[in-house]
């Protein structure tokens, strides 16, 4: 099995709406990414191509987030949802989507990404709840984690805000 990591096209909106709501118990994520982009609030979708069948197996996605410290406004973006199709999961894809993802929103100079998940998952990755500690959200806590993206560009210990798109709000 070869797997292609790339950005997402047009052509491939009916097949991230089928993966995440297979992957997912609810509609909650297909309607995120839908909402997202919708309302002009999608950076970035990365996606995963079994080379083969020529399926898409996963995807990631990257949404415009308003972040400010110390009433300064700092680029940031928020990493969610991240979808695997199921016999496709262990083998290293979520983990090559987002590291992907990670590189060009780096590349687009990004400061500071937020996701919500577990830290033992999203730890692999650089994501830490000590970087989001300082920032007012409505998702403060265990798990709102952050990756400072551009090697220590983020001011440490001051208090900041954090605010998702719209479009999380109106999660179920």
């Amino acid at each position: 099995m070869t797997i292609a990591i790339r950005p997402a096209a047009g052509g491939d909106v009916a097949a991230i709406d089928a993966l995440l709501r297979a992957v997912f118990p609810r509609a909650d994520e297909a309607d995120l990414v839908r909402q997202l982009c919708v309302d002009g609030d999608m950076v970035l979708m990365m996606v995963a191509m079994d080379e083969e069948s020529g399926a898409l197996v996963g995807a990631v996605a990257f949404s415009r987030m308003a972040v400010e410290v110390g009433g300064k406004a700092i680029a940031a973006m928020a990493l969610a949802p991240v979808a695997v199709a199921e016999r496709y999961r262990r083998q290293g894809v979520a983990e090559a989507l987002i590291h992907a993802g990670i590189e060009r929103i780096e590349a687009a100079r990004i400061v500071l990404c937020f996701v919500l998940g577990e830290a033992a998952f999203y730890g692999r990755f650089g994501f830490h709840a000590d970087y989001a500690k300082n920032f007012a959200s409505p998702y403060a806590g265990e798990h709102l984690l952050a990756l400072p993206v551009q090697g220590g560009l983020m001011p440490c210990g001051q208090r900041g805000a954090a605010t998702h798109a719209g479009a999380f709000a109106r999660l179920g």
